[in-house]
């Protein structure tokens, strides 16, 4: 019989780190931690699918279990699991397995692509990534030294004096295991210079931040060194989707977002993100979210 190898998990290793996110997340609620990137997540119950936007970094499920729906394909995790989103992503994600007895409790830590990049090239790790099986979202069993690091990047918290010189460090220190671990190859897509997936990565980079402009396809393309159709061909690879398509979610998500947080009313934040057409707007986001804006909004608030 093989022995177990020492960076593979066993019953009771998340235990710790279950008890000191239970101790932060005591109630139903998303957490933004003094720690940069660092968010904590408890659920008392399933919710249901909800549209969102992944950036590049790790989730954990620690209790509970989760899905998420990336494009057609459906992921699911549960507590020993990873998922490592590659490049920012539209998905839709809910929880699949909470009680108040037992609470959905997750993490997430977000990664600077530049950060990604520095420490790739320190690595000397490989330039020649083939783009064969990209996928953008992965879900792998977590490395007992990544779960460790995880839990002293928490612990830290109880010391805000230190956040600010130990937390880097810490975040590095998991790169580094991601990188020369099961989700280094998809790691690598994003980094490997000249790659088309980097190009497509700085596309989708540049969507994020440029959403409500009108999406010319052949400038796009050309600041990938690509060609129209085949822009169109690894940008479908990379996110699942067409750039039109990556482009309406940000845009229906930021105008959601701009009404249940702002006040914002559906006509005003329509044109807020991009739409000349206050009808398309309320079209487009009915087919996405399942209702018109304003009794969209309204049920979102009563939840």
């Amino acid at each position: 019989m093989l022995a177990a190898s020492k960076n593979s998990l066993t019953d009771g290793d998340t235990g710790r780190l279950v008890d000191l996110v239970s101790q932060i997340a005591r109630s139903d609620c998303d957490y933004q931690t003094a720690i940069p990137g660092l968010s904590l997540y408890r659920r008392n119950a399933v919710t249901e699918p909800l549209h969102c936007i992944y950036g590049l970094g790790i989730g954990l499920c620690l209790q509970g279990s989760k899905q998420v729906m990336v494009g057609e394909e459906v992921l699911t995790y549960a507590p020993g699991q990873s998922l490592v989103t590659s490049v920012d992503l539209p998905v839709i994600a809910n929880v699949t397995q909470a009680s108040f007895a037992q609470p959905y409790l997750g993490m997430m830590l977000t990664f600077d692509n530049t950060m990604v990049m520095q420490i790739a090239e320190r690595l000397q790790l490989s330039q020649r990534i083939k783009d064969d099986g990209f996928r953008p979202v992965t879900v792998q069993t977590l490395d007992v030294c990544v779960l460790n690091a995880f839990e002293r990047l928490v612990e830290l918290l109880d010391e805000p004096c230190l956040i600010a010189a130990i937390a880097p460090l810490i975040t590095e220190e998991i790169v580094v295991r991601l990188l020369n671990g099961a989700h280094g190859p998809q790691l690598l897509h994003i980094v490997s210079a000249g790659s088309p997936s980097q190009h497509i990565a700085k596309s989708v980079a540049w969507l994020k931040l440029n959403f409500s402009r009108a999406l010319r396809m052949d400038d796009l393309a050309a600041t990938a060194y690509m060609s129209p159709s085949t822009f169109r061909q690894h940008f479908r690879a990379v996110t699942g989707m067409s750039p039109l398509q990556y482009q309406k979610q940000l845009r229906l998500q930021a105008a959601r977002q701009m009404m249940l947080s702002q006040n914002v009313d559906a006509s005003s934040a329509g044109g807020l993100v991009g739409y000349e057409s206050s009808s398309q707007f309320s079209r487009e986001y009915s087919r996405l979210f399942g209702e018109p804006p304003q009794r969209d909004i309204k049920r979102m608030r009563v939840q």
